[in-house]
């Protein structure tokens, strides 16, 4: 007979059971174990903003021009013939003097295969320039692009494009190249290099390094100006030790280097330095450092200077550089106090050359002045004259017999030579030119990389820099290479065929397949 006390009496237990099972369950799951509350974050500013006013301001600043000026900042890529590969530099810096110019070399020695004619593919390097009209010039470094063969410029937004070397010049570090592009481009202001100040905040921008997937383009630094007309004799050595120039043609280079303690490191040659309104003043050229790394100590190329460099290479194609006509040396004390000058600054005159200062100004004449504005070292009255043109008339102060005179000098022409050209070397191939490098699928090689049987190629190589590194090919390294566009592939001398098929800028579609026959696809644009 149906007790309801007794059922009533089972459902009591069998819930008590049900109840201490999922006790017992939850303690081993750990849900009963002493839980912590959540901390309570606060977000209230811990300084007030009228306290920190004058930081918060200039952190403003900084964000406004970066804004301003990065779009006209561009990552320069170059590729060298390796029988010019180092012509643009023809003896390593000296260890404490180092450009920012990271190279990416296809292999590690950059030599000619030996007991073969066959070249290597070219030499990559990269650097910085950046955009200084609407249609396309560029501002960057004579050992950024001097000796390319080709030269490709990245945006920021990730458009590129080929350009064309206008100009280049040993002797300041100053290069011009150029851009076509349907569309108005970006461009910097340039500011006065003559008036910046020791201790002025400037902001520095290039690419501190770069290739393959590790990629730190257009990083924006600031810094103060640390001092003014640096000259570190690295042009001057390097033309002394380049064949094509040599000793006679070292004392024209012109260094009068802006230092900075931004924080800049290879890859920056060519990035603008650029002051609190937004104009740039100076182009990155060196650092000092005993590692290769920043240890702040920056230069710069005054923007004075390379902005008549750049008016001469656009016209001409080359600078016309002018000159006074004299052998010079800094003042020194014992000079200051025997000819009676007011300060220890101005421009000894060792010897008056042929040419136009000759009858005009003497040997022991300190030049204290050119058209009024003061001259206080060789390097800066090299650059004030580097200013002007062949022909200009400057007028010149000079002391003599304690007594100041003015001079006017009409400059003539520095008689310098265009080095010879460079020796083109063999053409790269075209799977060079894209950085690939396949082998055939051999019996041993199909063991070695897993695939089933022999027949067809498979990726070897990918090189450092290429094109076909930067849409991270090596992914693919070991994988059959089975079809390039529409064309089969069977044997290297098919990935040749095919891609001499392919225009520069044009994608190239490349079929893989894995050793299980799984296919991948990679599009990578010709360089």
């Amino acid at each position: 007979m149906y007790d309801p006390l007794r059922a009533k009496a089972k459902v009591v237990i069998y819930a008590a059971v049900t109840f201490l099972f999922g006790i017992g369950v939850a303690s081993g799951l750990g849900w009963t174990s002493v839980s912590h509350a959540m901390p309570t974050i606060t977000t209230a500013p811990q300084v007030s903003a009228e306290a920190v006013q004058p930081a918060l301001d200039l952190s403003e600043a900084f964000t406004n021009l970066a804004e301003a000026v990065t779009p006209a900042v561009v990552r320069i890529e170059t590729r060298r013939p390796r029988t010019a590969a180092t012509q643009s530099s023809a003896q390593p810096d000296p260890e404490i003097l180092r450009r920012f110019f990271p190279d990416l070399p296809f292999d590690p020695d950059g030599t000619t295969p030996p007991g073969g004619d066959t070249p290597r593919a070219p030499r990559v390097a990269g650097g910085t320039g950046f955009i200084v009209s609407d249609d396309g010039y560029i501002l960057t470094n004579n050992h950024v692009v001097a000796g390319a063969q080709e030269v490709t410029v990245y945006f920021e937004d990730r458009r590129q494009f080929n350009a064309e070397i206008v100009g280049t010049d040993p002797f300041t570090d100053v290069a011009v190249i150029k851009i076509d592009s349907d569309d108005r481009l970006p461009s910097m202001a340039f500011g006065d290099s003559d008036n910046v100040k020791v201790g002025e905040w400037i902001l520095a921008i290039g690419n501190p390094g770069f290739g393959g997937r590790t990629q730190l383009n257009f990083t924006v630094t600031a810094g103060i100006i640390s001092a003014r007309g640096r000259g570190l004799n690295l042009l001057r050595n390097d033309i002394f030790n380049d064949p094509r120039y040599g000793g006679d043609q070292a004392s024209w280079s012109i260094e009068d280097f802006i230092q900075t303690d931004a924080v800049i490191n290879p890859g920056n040659s060519g990035g603008p330095m650029v002051n609190l309104h937004g104009q740039v003043v100076g182009i990155n050229s060196a650092i000092a450092s005993e590692t290769g790394g920043y240890q702040g100590y920056g230069f710069a190329i005054p923007i004075n200077l390379a902005r008549r460099v750049m008016e001469d290479l656009v016209e001409y194609g080359h600078v016309r550089r002018p000159r006074i006509g004299v052998a010079i040396d800094n003042v020194s004390p014992e000079d200051a106090e025997l000819y009676g000058l007011p300060s220890i600054s101005g421009v000894f005159v060792q010897e008056v050359q042929n040419g136009p200062s000759m009858g005009l100004l003497r040997a022991e004449d300190v030049i204290v002045s050119i058209d009024g504005q003061p001259v206080g070292y060789t390097a800066e009255l090299q650059a004030r004259i580097a200013q002007r043109r062949p022909g200009d008339v400057v007028s010149v102060t000079v002391y003599r017999d304690r007594q100041p005179v003015d001079v006017d000098v009409r400059l003539g022409e520095a008689p310098i030579n265009n080095p010879p050209p460079v020796a083109a070397s063999a053409a790269a191939t075209s799977e060079q030119r894209l950085g690939i490098g396949v082998e055939p699928i051999d019996a041993a090689r199909a063991e070695s990389f897993g695939f089933a049987e022999p027949g067809g190629v498979v990726l070897t190589d990918v090189a450092p820099g290429s094109a076909a590194e930067r849409r991270d090919a090596i992914r693919y390294q070991g994988h059959r290479l089975v079809r390039i566009n529409d064309d089969a592939i069977r044997t290297p001398e098919d990935v040749r065929a095919a891609l001499n098929r392919v225009q520069s800028g044009r994608i190239v579609s490349l079929h893989f397949e894995d050793r299980a026959g799984t296919g991948r696809v990679l599009n990578v644009r010709m360089p």
